[in-house]
Parts: C-alpha cells; sequence; structure tokens
C-alpha cells in the first residue's frame, strides 16, 4: 500500500527527534494526511500481516460500547491488555479490566456518568441522521471529551470522525491526535476502512474515499529497524472487502449485528509480520 510507505518515508526524512511520555524516544512529525478509494480495493497493508479479524473484532467491540477489556479478550485479542492491567486500573479506583470511558463508552454514551450508559448515543444519532439528513455537515463522532480524557489510562488517539455523503457515496474523514506509524496506524486505517464500508451497508450507501488527517504522527525509536525492514519489501494488490449474508442488515440495529463470519477479504496476501515491542 504506497500511502503507508509514502507516510513512514515522510516520517523518516521530515521527522524530528522527540521524548514522549512512555520514556521510549519517537521521530516525530506534526500533520501529515492520507486518502483511500475504498472502491480500488480494502486498504490494508500488505509489507507485513495484519490481522483482519482482530481489526474487525476491535471495531464490533467499540461500536457495542464495551470498555471491559476481557469482552474484548473473549473475542480472542488482546490488543488492550497492557492498559488493563490491576497497577493500570488500580490508578483511577477501577477493576482490572476496566478501562473506563474509552472509545466505546464515548462513541455511545458521551457526556454520561460512566459506567451509566445515560449519555448521547453518538452512533445512533449519526445513523439517523445518514438516513433522513443526508446532505447535513454535522455527520460527526467525537472520541474526545476533556472532561474523561485524564481518568483513564490511555485517552482516545482517534479524535474525531466525521461522514459525508454524496449522491449515493458515504465518505469518511479521521482526525487522530496521535499515531503510532508502526503498530497502531494499520490498524487505525483498517478499521475505520472497515466502519465506512460497514456505515455505507446499513444505509444503503456506497463506500467511497477514507481520509486520515494526523496530528502528532510517530516511529518508536524501537521500531525503526522493523520500518526499514517493512520498508524492503514490495507491496502486493490490495484486497477486495466482500460482505456475506447481510443483506437485511439495516440501521443501527443491523450495524450492531455484524459478526467477523459477515466479512470475507478476497485476496489478502502478505509479507510475513514483523514483531515489534507497544510503547505503553
Amino acid at each position: 500500500m504506497k500511502q503507508y510507505h509514502d507516510l513512514l518515508r515522510h516520517i523518516l526524512e521530515n521527522g524530528t527527534a522527540m521524548q514522549d511520555r512512555t520514556g521510549t524516544g519517537t521521530t516525530s512529525v506534526f500533520g501529515y494526511q492520507t486518502r483511500y478509494d475504498l472502491r480500488a480495493g480494502f486498504p490494508i497493508v500488505t509489507t507485513k500481516r495484519v490481522p483482519f479479524r482482530w481489526v474487525a473484532e476491535e471495531l464490533f467491540w467499540f461500536l457495542s460500547g464495551s470498555t471491559d477489556e476481557k469482552e474484548l479478550r473473549a473475542r480472542g485479542v488482546d490488543i488492550w491488555e497492557e492498559w488493563a492491567t490491576p497497577e493500570q486500573t488500580a490508578r483511577f479506583s477501577r477493576q482490572e479490566g476496566d478501562l473506563g470511558p474509552v472509545y466505546g463508552y464515548l462513541w455511545r454514551s458521551f457526556g454520561g456518568d460512566y459506567p451509566q450508559m445515560n449519555g448521547v448515543d453518538q452512533i445512533a444519532k449519526l445513523i439517523q441522521e445518514i438516513e433522513t439528513n443526508p446532505n447535513s455537515r454535522r455527520l460527526i463522532v467525537s472520541g474526545w471529551d476533556p472532561r474523561v480524557c485524564d481518568d483513564v489510562a490511555l485517552p482516545p488517539c482517534h479524535t474525531l470522525f466525521q461522514f459525508k455523503v454524496e449522491g449515493r457515496v458515504l465518505h469518511c474523514q479521521l482526525y487522530q491526535r496521535s499515531a503510532d506509524a508502526f503498530l497502531g496506524v494499520p490498524f487505525n486505517i483498517s478499521s475505520y476502512a472497515l466502519l465506512t464500508h460497514l456505515v455505507a451497508h446499513v444505509c444503503g450507501l456506497e463506500a467511497g474515499e477514507f481520509i486520515h488527517s494526523f496530528g502528532d504522527l510517530h516511529i518508536y525509536s524501537n521500531h525503526l529497524e522493523q520500518v526499514h525492514e517493512l520498508l524492503a519489501r514490495e507491496p502486493y494488490e490490495l484486497p477486495k472487502l466482500e460482505i456475506r449474508n447481510a443483506e437485511s442488515f439495516r440501521g443501527l440495529e443491523g450495524l450492531l449485528n455484524f459478526k467477523f463470519e459477515n466479512l470475507h477479504l478476497e485476496g489478502y496476501r502478505s509479507h510475513a509480520k514483523i514483531a515489534a515491542p507497544v510503547a505503553v
């Protein structure tokens, strides 16, 4: 996927050495944008293995409104485990596994009294607006609530996304305040591409472009060797996303009914996995 390789090269060529919260150190740039035409293929990195099932299961977990890391692990995905340990959750007087008001809660109960689900259901509102007022310029979901962003170990990095309907085509743009270019960004690209496809499907539209806008975009100092290894590989052709047995899935209920079995990534071919440590 050329856009992703260009992103990594941009950081290497233009980045500044920075210290960061984790103590690892980064090469960082501020402000960058990539665009992916979802009609030309599903954007998933091919120069290392990206586990598409994990991408999908994490997205379904977000959409469910859950912030219980144990529920995500029950789906076979452990990528939030480091922020759900007893040591991490005890900082906020919560039980092991309780991540606090992170993505799922903010998407489905913004402004609520955590853990009560009594806030604004932004996903329900989004779907209703797309269906009833598709020309709206307010098709927005916010993942940043300054009232609670310091009450969690990892406040949302992908902070706001907006949809736009043009005729029968649905576009999505994400603003991401902070982005781990090697480990996180491949997940983010495929996750929001998938979200755009699913929202388009349940609203009777076609997925158009996914636009990814960044604030602090960085490569951790202990990922540099892996980045160079990835860039030395030749990308494969992008696969196609097929949605199966979901013809009747419509509206919010349809969106929440998706399972991994409804998705098929036709023709995904990748190079081998490249391991790298997570900065916590």
